[in-house]
């Protein structure tokens, strides 16, 4: 026989599992203000691209989802809507960068730096990118 789950359990046990910051309004804002007093971050803005970034990655998704997998038309409609997700996406990130006080310039070259680390014969190689080298997240 299976067990049968009690979600109202589970509820009291992923509060339980869940950090004071995410159960509570105040620790939350008493940690968005610790974090402001501690760093140059602009938290609010960090928040609003973390989240922004995140559901607009999932619009993008969606519509090469539906082209592959539901027989929507991969036509011109279609990129331009693509297009318009991309320049979103591209926002949100802008922002990231201004939250961090990040040049976006910097950004993109440590992501190629990074990725001609990972790939030393400059080219894609399913070997590395399955076997990291340390620190190579």
């Amino acid at each position: 026989m299976t067990e049968q789950i009690d979600l109202n359990k589970y509820k009291d046990f992923v509060k339980e599992v869940t950090s004071d910051e995410s159960n509570s309004n105040k620790e939350l804002c008493d940690r968005v203000a610790q974090l402001t007093d501690e760093t140059d971050v602009n938290m609010s803005l960090l928040l609003t691209a973390a989240i922004g970034l995140s559901a607009e990655c999932g619009e993008f998704a969606e519509l090469p989802k539906k082209v592959v997998f539901q027989g929507k038309e991969l036509n011109e409609d279609t990129i331009f809507h693509m297009k318009r997700e991309l320049g979103d996406i591209l926002w949100y990130w802008t922002n990231a960068c201004r939250a961090l006080n990040l040049n976006p310039n910097d950004v993109i070259l440590e992501n190629i730096n990074k990725l001609k680390s990972r790939y030393p014969g400059g080219e894609f190689d399913a070997f590395y990118s399955e076997n990291r080298k340390d620190g190579d997240l």
